[in-house]
């Protein structure tokens, strides 16, 4: 574009632009990932038989929708509740076909691409700089995080210490902090982790509330004192860092880690189906284009075996795992991958109890509790039943809010109740660790 008159009046001309560019600058995902999600819908459906069921299965295959619930079309089942993303594309063929199949749905979410922009865009930017401090009620991008860590690790040297314990596949650190009061050499300790799959982005959104209540809390909350006097929490907010970057540039909607295959262009793993208990048994895949992937061989994944090995290192140390994911709002514990009675059944099915009676005294919110495998499905190579095979007694995935009215893209207006819940069912768990019931 040729600006008229001298340079002075070029940039008189061009001053309204850059302003405009400067007010409405926005992170990268909030450039709308291409408009790629434009007219997407998220659809329900129950199959009512397995006719149904079979047909459903047949159609999801050759369209090839995005599964959020549940998250193989092997889970699939009469009376299973389905949730989908359906591209634009495929949404004027599959939803045609289901009409005229008399098979019952509802549109949980019309178009994708307008809530992303509501949620992720100009509102969010706006927010996050606007708010005093750091935000912990929008979401964060990992560079932001990661930002975060290495400033408390700076403020707050007193009860935190940051360190990695090694690098994921595309070279990034692998960044954790050590929570807890300094004052013994050995302590027992409780491990936690989110943002096993990338797109479930409210996990990472916890685990900086969590560490952020107890620093803010620890002179004045006679419980978190006791808990980070007598343990440390060794708190990982993003476990599959490659996945959740690559969540904000690119895909919204990735789930694994961003590992190559050499016979496949399908990128990424499941990191949570590439531990070594039963690993790709049932309700894993050994296609590399599957969400559920279970990758080559056991810890595969430089993040898995990161994370495994320093969990090896401390078995006798760690006395819990603590694993957050999104959604279905429900407390698991082992096993996942069979459907069996854990020895320590009465201990753990306890502290799951009073840890969700806790958690809905906030607002209401109820979860269901109960293993893994009948609780949600059964699912092998998973993190928590790996924890529990090496010797941590008490090992729980979170699924957080909610059931599927949002999916993947929980508001960030929900973000402050979803973690405030969730801390009591948490510091609930550890008030029960903390007694001999083992």
């Amino acid at each position: 574009m040729k600006l008229p008159g001298n340079p002075g009046s070029r940039v008189a001309a061009l001053l309204p632009l850059c302003l405009f560019v400067l007010k409405t600058w926005v992170p990268v995902q909030a450039y709308l990932y291409n408009n790629r999600y434009a007219g997407d819908k998220v659809i329900r459906l129950v199959p009512g038989s397995d006719k149904e069921t079979q047909a459903l299965k047949s159609v999801f295959h050759q369209l090839k929708v995005d599964l959020w619930q549940p998250s193989s079309l092997s889970y699939i089942s009469e009376g299973t509740v389905t949730d989908l993303r359906v591209p634009r594309n495929s949404s004027r063929v599959l939803l045609p076909y289901l009409q005229q199949a008399n098979i019952q749905y509802t549109i949980l979410i019309s178009d994708l691409q307008q809530v992303i922009e509501k949620q992720t865009g100009l509102r969010s930017s706006r927010n996050r700089r606007s708010v005093p401090g750091y935000n912990y009620e929008v979401y964060h991008s990992l560079k932001e995080i990661q930002n975060w860590m290495y400033q408390l690790n700076k403020t707050h040297s007193d009860l935190i210490h940051m360190f990695s314990i090694g690098k994921s596949y595309e070279g990034r650190p692998l960044f954790v902090l050590k929570l807890g009061k300094r004052s013994r050499r050995y302590k027992r300790a409780v491990w936690i982790d989110c943002g096993i799959h990338a797109r479930e982005w409210i996990g990472p959104a916890f685990c900086q509330w969590f560490v952020k209540e107890a620093i803010k809390t620890y002179q004045s909350d006679p419980a978190m004192r006791r808990m980070l006097n007598q343990l440390y929490f060794y708190i990982m907010p993003v476990f599959n860092v490659d996945g959740y970057h690559f969540s904000w540039t690119d895909d919204r909607f990735w789930r694994k880690t961003r590992s190559k295959n050499s016979k496949f262009r399908c990128h990424g793993v499941d990191a949570n189906r590439n531990w070594k208990v039963k690993w790709c048994d049932e309700g894993a895949s050994f296609h590399p284009c599957d969400d559920t992937y279970c990758g080559p061989f056991p810890e595969s994944e430089p993040e898995v075996k990161a994370v495994a090995h320093f969990l090896r290192k401390r078995r006798k140390q760690i006395k819990a795992y603590l694993s957050f994911h999104a959604y279905a709002q429900m407390l698991l514990y082992p096993y996942s991958y069979k459907y069996a009675t854990i020895p320590n059944f009465t201990c753990v099915e306890s502290a799951a109890y009073k840890a969700v009676n806790a958690l809905q005294s906030a607002y209401g919110i109820r979860y269901r509790y109960g293993p893994a495998s009948s609780t949600l499905y059964v699912s092998s190579g998973s993190s928590m039943d790996w924890a529990y095979k090496n010797g941590i007694p008490y090992a729980f995935a979170f699924e957080l809010r909610d059931t599927g009215h949002f999916g993947f893209l929980l508001p960030e207006a929900l973000i402050k109740p979803t973690c405030t819940e969730t801390m009591l069912a948490v510091k609930n768990i550890t008030m029960h660790l903390l007694k001999k019931c083992h």
